[in-house]
């Protein structure tokens, strides 16, 4: 897969885990523009771009974040997804003023912890009707 024929921005998310499912969710509700292109790592697309990153897909410590084919990991993607979504979300740049040392350990806690605290799926689920076109793989 060549860099330019990547979407904008895509997003490659835990697609068996819960919280990474609501957080899809929660994103598909605040993009009415569909900024963002969202790949499960469990799919064979999410998982190249992954291992294009140098991650684990069957065990990624992140959620992986490409911006017109640059990486993002961890809170640094976290505030770059937030901050493009319309209404008071661009607030969230006021995050970048705590030091990615502190943020990105809290990033991994979650991170590390998602599916005992929020729970896993036995597959991904089916995108809500009228978002599949958001959706690869």
């Amino acid at each position: 897969m060549s860099r330019s024929s990547l979407p904008p921005r895509i997003i490659v998310y835990d697609g068996a885990c819960r919280f990474c499912s609501a957080w899809v969710r929660f994103l598909l509700r605040r993009d009415p523009r569909g900024l963002f292109r969202f790949a499960p790592m469990q799919g064979a697309y999410g998982s190249r771009l992954l291992v294009a990153q140098g991650q684990d897909p069957a065990d990624p410590a992140t959620f992986l974040y490409l911006e017109n084919s640059r990486p993002y990991t961890d809170s640094v993607a976290v505030i770059r997804v937030l901050g493009q979504l319309g209404g008071a979300w661009p607030l969230v740049w006021l995050l970048w003023l705590i030091p990615a040392f502190l943020r990105d350990p809290a990033y991994r806690l979650v991170a590390r912890n998602r599916y005992r605290w929020f729970g896993r799926k036995d597959r991904c689920e089916l995108p809500e009707p009228g978002m599949a076109e958001r959706f690869i793989d």
